[in-house]
C-alpha cells in the first residue's frame, strides 16, 4: 500500500493540474463566450484562435503546455517515475477533466510540455515536424497526428528508454483516438485548415 500511494498521488496531482481548462478560461474572461459553442467546440487553442483572437489562442496554447510541463518537474522532484505518471496524469486531466463532464480537449499541448519536461531534444523534433506539415498542408490536426506518432519512435532511439517511449506511446494512441473525426474528415477533404472559422 505504502509502495502504490506515491504513484496514486502523483497520477491524481498531475490530473488534477492537467484538467484546468485555460481555453474555456480565457475565452470567457475576454468576454468571448463559451469556446464549446464555435468550430469544432474543442477547448483547445486551435478552436481558440477561431475567436479570431490570436493572442488568447497563443496563451492557451502557452498554459495547456505549461501544465503539463510543471507537472512532471513537480512530481519528479520525488523519483522519475513519478514525473512520468504525473504527466500522464496532466494529459489524461486535459482530455478527461472532471470540470467539464470527462469533455476535454485534443491533448497536443499538453502532450508537448509533457514531452519537453521528460526529453527536451524529443520535444524539439516534434516542433520541427508539427511546423514542417503544418506549414505545408495547413493542418492542425495532420501535423500533430504526424508529430505524436514520431515522439515515441524518437525517444525510443535517442534515449533507448522504455519508460519515456511506453508513455508517449500511450500518449500519441490517445491523441490518435482523440483526432478520429479529423482523421476521418482528411481523408474526405473537409478538414479545416489553420486559421479557419469553421
Amino acid at each position: 500500500m505504502a509502495f502504490y500511494l506515491p504513484l496514486a498521488a502523483a497520477l491524481l496531482f498531475g490530473y488534477l493540474l492537467g484538467s484546468i481548462p485555460f481555453g474555456l478560461l480565457l475565452t470567457r474572461a475576454a468576454g468571448l463566450g463559451d469556446v464549446r459553442k464555435i468550430g469544432s467546440g474543442n477547448i483547445g487553442a486551435t478552436n481558440v484562435l477561431r475567436t479570431g483572437n490570436k493572442g488568447l489562442a497563443a496563451a492557451t496554447l502557452l498554459l495547456d503546455a505549461l501544465k503539463g510541463t510543471a507537472a512532471v518537474l513537480i512530481a519528479q522532484y520525488w523519483g522519475p517515475e513519478l514525473g512520468l505518471l504525473a504527466g500522464l496524469g496532466a494529459f489524461l486531466g486535459h482530455l478527461f477533466p472532471v470540470w467539464l463532464g470527462f469533455r476535454g480537449g485534443k491533448g497536443v499541448a499538453t502532450y508537448v510540455g509533457v514531452l519537453f519536461a521528460i526529453a527536451w531534444q524529443v520535444g524539439l523534433v516534434f516542433a520541427v515536424v508539427w511546423i514542417t506539415i503544418a506549414a505545408l498542408t495547413r493542418y492542425s490536426s495532420l501535423a500533430a497526428i504526424v508529430a505524436s506518432v514520431v515522439a515515441p519512435i524518437a525517444t525510443w532511439f535517442i534515449f533507448a528508454s522504455g519508460d519515456r517511449a511506453l508513455l508517449l506511446a500511450l500518449m500519441t494512441l490517445l491523441v490518435l483516438v482523440k483526432h478520429r473525426a479529423n482523421i476521418s474528415r482528411l481523408l474526405s477533404g473537409t478538414e479545416s485548415k489553420i486559421g479557419s472559422k469553421g
